[in-house]
């Protein structure tokens, strides 16, 4: 797998909008009603994912030169960790976290959390993240997840 991960730029906004509404419809879609799904996709037009970009330490999955991944550091919070649906399941993910993981020890954070959606939460928690709350927003349901960090 040519898999290369490396910090987004503003033009990359229009790519990563791509890989989040096409994961979040897809995948989020068996766990989400179809309300919630489009309240989350408004949130990541290419115009709102340059201000992330601006905001936030976000990285992204590039596999063959095409972005097919994204995930990021917002202060001790992980945020937007997306996989193009055709791309889940190997291991794109988990490489993200490690380098997320990697760059909060970096930054000297000790834990990290994860709001997580329904559809997230065994992913995380194989990473070694434990449920510590839920968090509702309207008919969406988040498990806001936590991870003590260690050196390798």
């Amino acid at each position: 797998m040519d898999l290369a991960i490396r910090r987004a730029c503003s033009e990359d906004a229009a790519a990563i909008s791509q890989v989040i509404v096409a994961a979040v419809r897809e995948s989020n879609g068996q766990d989400y009603p179809a309300s919630v799904i489009e309240s989350v996709v408004v949130h990541f037009t290419p115009e709102r994912v340059i201000e992330l970009v601006k905001q936030r330490l976000v990285f992204v999955a590039l596999l063959s030169g095409r972005i097919v991944g994204t995930c990021a550091l917002d202060g001790n919070a992980v945020r937007s960790l997306f996989i193009a649906p055709q791309q889940q399941r190997k291991g794109i993910g988990q490489l993200l976290m490690a380098r997320i993981e990697e760059a909060a020890l970096q930054r000297g954070l000790d834990t990290l959390m994860v709001p997580s959606s329904l559809t997230a939460q065994a992913f995380y928690a194989r990473l070694g993240y434990r449920a510590v709350r839920e968090q509702h927003y309207g008919e969406e349901r988040t498990i806001i997840m936590s991870k003590p960090l260690t050196l390798s």
